[in-house]
């Protein structure tokens, strides 16, 4: 009796077909949020691409869902893909560590190790006195690559743990003592898939 009820399930409709619609929905939904992403950070030559992708797999899967109407197992895998996809896009667009970041450094303490460690990292700084709240404070502006923020930072809590700081994202600079380089397809692709070279 089992046997015969597993014998007679239709397993195309209600697992091989679902779970093509849920990855192929991860894809699509992960490669828009990544074209936003290239969008706000200037990588413009790379958004077509990614939109033609994101387009053609969406229609395919929206052409199978319009065939199985009555399958309430694609529905669930269309919005599970679609959640699924929301959060690999943001993990993808998080490894690349893709634009320009600027920090703000507020600090009413001594602040020469810091700006000297800023220095020999490469790291182009301007520092403003100011008036706090409670007294005189220096302010330290750098604009930097987002893959050193995590860097920068452990370089303030080293030297000024105290100092406030806050982080914001920039489209581009003009100039600068840092080489900008742009960020070619196969560069993105080696900073999503870093290759570990044998010791």
């Amino acid at each position: 009796m089992l046997f015969s009820i597993f014998e007679n399930f239709d397993y195309y409709n209600w697992i091989l077909l679902p779970l093509i619609i849920f990855f192929s929905r991860v894809c699509d939904v992960s490669l828009g949020t990544l074209r936003h992403v290239f969008i706000s950070k200037g990588y413009r030559q790379i958004v077509p691409i990614l939109g033609f992708f994101e387009v053609l797999i969406w229609i395919i899967v929206v052409g199978q869902i319009m065939k199985n109407l009555n399958n309430i197992a694609c529905y669930f895998a269309f919005s599970g893909g679609f959640a699924a996809g929301t959060y690999v896009g943001l993990y993808i667009e998080e490894r690349l560590a893709l634009g320009l970041q600027v920090i703000r450094i507020i600090t009413n303490q001594n602040c020469d190790k810091l700006l000297e460690s800023l220095k020999l990292e490469n790291h182009g700084i301007t520092v403003l006195d100011g008036q706090g709240a409670i007294g005189p404070v220096k302010m330290i502006y750098t604009i930097i690559k987002r893959k050193n923020v995590n860097q920068v930072a452990l370089l303030i809590h080293e030297h000024n743990p105290t100092a406030f700081y806050s982080i914001e994202d920039i489209k581009d600079t003009s100039q600068g003592v840092f080489n900008k380089k742009p960020v070619g397809g196969y560069a993105i692709i080696k900073r999503m898939f870093p290759i570990r070279k044998g010791k």
